[in-house]
């Protein structure tokens, strides 16, 4: 075991990023550490911001929240000093990843983010995607910052209705 425990969380925040290999979730990595109560959230959360001012790690930032990602040197330093990391330790990682992949891959295959723009209105942009396949890129305008906001809370958890709904509409003949 390593004798720093902010040490300890860092190596296993690159450990989880590099499983997965795909941006994951700010949320997914607190709901491990503080689910099996390794540290405190705002002990979690210096940790990735260490990590990020460091480039060891890659944050994409979104109006719907962060997703993280291990850049070439986290995975480089994951590789030099990941074996201080416990056997038990990445047993209950690769466990937490396993028993949430479903979910982790609907995250990265749904996603919806809104920015304002130049005429004072709000450029939202839903997308739904199967693999490596988009099966739906939407933009829509919207007058209002609440208005994106809610469309981007609420095309996650209806995605699939909302892409029947278009192919129903846009395959119909008249």
């Amino acid at each position: 075991m390593l004798s720093e425990p902010m040490t300890l969380y860092k190596l296993m925040i690159l450990y989880l990023l590099k499983q997965v290999n795909t941006a994951l979730a700010e949320h997914r990595i607190t709901e491990f550490f503080l689910s099996r109560e390794y540290t405190s959230y705002f002990t979690l959360r210096q940790a990735l911001a260490e990590l990020c001012e460091a480039g060891l790690v890659l944050a994409n930032s979104t109006a719907y929240g962060s997703r993280y990602t291990a850049s070439p040197e986290g995975l480089e330093t994951l590789s030099f000093f990941g074996k201080r990391l416990s056997r038990e330790i990445c047993d209950d990682m690769d466990r937490f990843l396993s028993d949430n992949m479903l979910r982790i891959e609907n995250e990265r295959s749904v996603r919806a983010e809104y920015r304002p723009t130049e005429t004072k209105e709000y450029r939202v942009r839903c997308e739904l995607s199967e693999g490596s396949t988009a099966l739906l890129s939407l933009e829509l305008s919207v007058p209002e910052e609440a208005q994106a906001a809610e469309i981007c809370r609420n095309f996650p958890l209806r995605p699939d209705r909302v892409y029947r709904l278009l192919l129903n509409e846009l395959l119909k003949r008249d």
